[in-house]
């Protein structure tokens, strides 16, 4: 029988709105339209009224549950299946296995029914000694040993009364092992009152003492952070570390001869309570201490590409510097300091490399030119990579700015994973003619002027905003930071004219292929003037056109609307709407459209027009700014002209900075010395802070406070509170 008749889809919906607290009228629009084959940003802008609104990440996370609630029932189908085709489900049985929450449970429940390989209790149930379990169990009174003796056979190899005795135990051990509820309480037990132990096991390997406070450290396991549990991992993996679980092992083997009601007073009772401290120490113990440590790691897991996530999305809506001139700067010593310019648009002007540092030290040499560079191209604004030699490369550019006669300012740019990029096949195809170093050059000055749609060209794991990315599931870190790159794509929208494929493949239904094609088909056709232009690209059918279109801008078009983030399907109800208030497509984007639509009453004009309310805010929005990128909204990038050193810093100190990453413990900032300063949690306001996140994310511009410099280790640490007057 089919998952869904046995549980029935709309009870799976059903269960899936109570589990993300949620109408169930929304859930089944969401399944029902990605069964469909609509894609979640689509979903997220285009089809409000069907899901109430729901935004991207609800709509993922609705998905998620889903999915995750169908493979449970599938799961709980085929146990049902397994254990009735050996003829012992019963009615409780298969009650117990339909009420389970979690796939934990089902395999609780599957466990004393599994086919397993042969045993200490197998081979005892082999020779005959199941009888003489059960009559253990039973709390006999009369002698264990006079009916063991019973159960002597040279045939089957039982020597001894204790030999047949020891077979039992086993029996009974392992029966105990497999209950299910037994192994839930020990799982819950261990949750609430376990202790993680951890202990040096080759500290000789840890060279750097990273691990120094690990050496002998416990904590309870309901109360360590995820950060911890993750660098526990990583030094247990690197065999450092020995990392275990303990507990109140007293504790758990009473609870259990309280199930099986143990008369301890009683020989059979003294023998029953020994089976289960041996059901526990061998069997449960081993196995719920890997169930435990897997889940913990599986939510540090969660909670570290939940931090990556967020942090990569900030990086990526990072507001561009729009119409400017860069220059851009990859540092380094030996090999010079890399340059180019690049116009508003990103086309590369300039390439060279200048030796301000040591060995070559040619400083007069590259200030010359780089003063030359800034005349000749109009440079507004130097773009300073923060690797190598960074510090260093900004004192040499503060110089030259103050020398300078014309008006330039330098940022630094979070060159992480320029390195990675430049030497990248996608870097390779649009620079053929430039260097590795050239093209990290050209990257950072691009980084400033559009972060998105220079930073999709990298591997999100690069980007340098992480904790333990390289310590997690992969294939869920993988996930979910594309997700991430897709709804900030989606949100911001792509010039169809100038987009490259590496931005395009984020765009909803496109993929690598297609993105190649309308890259491809724009190279032999010249640029799009309709959107309706994109049906002729290959293997761009009618539901990728659908999923796409709406995302995809064309600037300067035939059809104004396709600046728009309206969809075309709309363009119709549209053209009504603009009709009824006096103007056409033409006036999209003017000062008296936007006044006119600012005194139509939106609920009339939806029921006029046939358009649901949401979405006829959306329409009206960017009737009235149809280029607008919610990027602009933000802050831009903290511009200076001076450096400091750390030796300028002193205790309570004001300063201005930028968050570089955010981790569990803190955010770090960007104050413009050659090491990004801590502000711890505690450090971030006044009261409880329950995650940085709450407080602050990557890119922000924060005030912060010196508290302490170490010169000796390069260290600054920070705060968010002001200082008491």
């Amino acid at each position: 029988m089919p998952v869904q008749e046995l549980f029935g889809k709309e009870s799976l919906i059903r269960k899936t709105a109570q589990d993300e607290n949620l109408e169930v009228k929304k859930v089944r629009a969401v399944i029902n339209l990605i069964e469909e084959g609509n894609t979640v940003p689509f979903i997220a802008r285009y089809r409000k009224e069907m899901t109430g609104a729901l935004n991207e990440v609800e709509i993922q996370s609705l998905i998620n549950r889903w999915n995750y609630l169908q493979n449970l029932s599938a799961r709980k189908e085929e146990v049902i299946r397994l254990i009735e085709e050996q003829d012992k489900l019963t009615a409780e049985l298969k009650a117990d296995i339909l009420r389970a929450e979690k796939l934990q449970a089902v395999e609780d429940l599957y466990r004393p029914f599994k086919q397993k390989r042969r045993t200490k209790a197998t081979i005892a149930k082999e020779k005959g000694l199941l009888p003489l379990a059960e009559w253990l169990l039973a709390m006999p009174t009369s002698s264990v040993t006079a009916q063991a003796e019973i159960y002597i056979s040279t045939e089957k190899g039982i020597a001894s009364a204790e030999e047949a005795i020891e077979g039992a135990l086993h029996i009974i051990a392992e029966q105990a092992a497999d209950e299910a509820a037994i192994r839930q309480w020990v799982r819950d037990e261990t949750f609430r009152n376990g202790v993680i132990h951890s202990a040096a096991k080759n500290s000789e390997l840890d060279e750097k003492n990273i691990y120094e406070m690990y050496y002998t450290y416990e904590e309870p396991v309901a109360k360590i952070v995820p950060h911890r549990i993750l660098a526990l991992n990583r030094g247990e993996k690197e065999d450092i570390l020995r990392v275990t679980i303990q507990t109140d092992v007293d504790k758990i083997v009473r609870y259990m001869s309280k199930q099986y009601k143990v008369n301890d007073q009683v020989k059979s009772g003294v023998y029953v309570h020994e089976a289960l401290q041996d059901a526990y120490k061998r069997l449960i113990q081993p196995s719920v201490e890997r169930e435990v440590r897997n889940e913990l790691t599986e939510k540090a897991e969660d909670q570290a590409i939940h931090i990556f996530s967020e942090n990569l999305r900030k990086l990526l809506l990072q507001p561009p510097l729009k119409g400017k001139v860069v220059l851009g700067v990859d540092p380094a010593y030996r090999t010079g300091c890399k340059l180019a310019v690049v116009d508003e648009t990103g086309k590369v002007l300039y390439i060279g490399v200048i030796y301000p540092h040591p060995p070559k030290s040619k400083r007069d040499e590259a200030g010359t030119l780089v003063q030359q560079l800034l005349k000749e191209y109009s440079v507004e604004i130097i773009a300073i990579g923060n690797g190598t030699a960074s510090r260093e490369t900004e004192q040499f550019i503060a110089d030259i700015i103050k020398e300078s006669k014309q008006q330039t300012s330098y940022v630094i740019v979070n060159e992480a994973g320029a390195s990675v990029y430049s030497a990248s096949e996608t870097a390779r195809e649009e620079f053929p003619d430039l260097q590795v170093e050239e093209r990290s050059a050209v990257s950072i000055a691009r980084r400033l002027q559009d972060p998105l749609a220079e930073l999709v060209k990298i591997d999100p794991k690069s980007v340098g905003v992480g904790q333990y990315q390289h310590d997690v599931s992969q294939k869920k870190l993988n996930e979910s930071l594309t997700f991430v790159v897709e709804t900030a794509v989606n949100q911001v929208g792509v010039n169809l004219n100038t987009a490259s494929s590496s931005l395009l493949q984020y765009v909803a239904g496109l993929n690598k292929t297609v993105a190649n094609n309308i890259v491809k088909f724009r190279e032999e056709n010249g640029k799009f003037n309709n959107r309706s232009q994109v049906k002729k690209v290959p293997r761009l059918g009618a539901k990728t056109f659908e999923q796409c279109i709406g995302f995809l801008r064309i600037i300067d078009g035939q059809e104004p609307l396709d600046k728009t983030a309206i969809h075309p399907e709309s363009y119709p109800e549209v053209k009504k709407l603009l009709q009824s208030v006096g103007y056409t497509t033409q006036d999209v984007g003017t000062k008296e459209l936007a006044e006119a639509l600012n005194n139509i009453a939106i609920e009339h004009a939806a029921e006029e027009t046939g358009i649901g309310v949401l979405t006829m805010q959306d329409i009206t929005d960017a009737l009235k700014r149809p280029g607008r990128d919610p990027r602009d909204e933000l802050p831009t990038p903290l511009l200076k002209t001076g450096v400091m050193k750390l030796e300028d810093l002193k205790p309570g100190m004001e300063m201005q900075g930028t968050v570089r990453n955010v981790v569990d413990f803190g955010a770090f900032v960007d104050i413009g010395v050659k090491e990004d300063g801590l502000v711890h949690i505690s450090k971030m306001k006044k009261g409880y802070v329950k995650h940085p996140l709450d407080v602050t994310a990557v890119g922000d511009i924060v005030t912060v406070w010196i508290e302490q410099v170490d010169e000796k280790k390069g260290r600054v640490s920070l705060t968010m509170i002001p200082p008491e007057k």
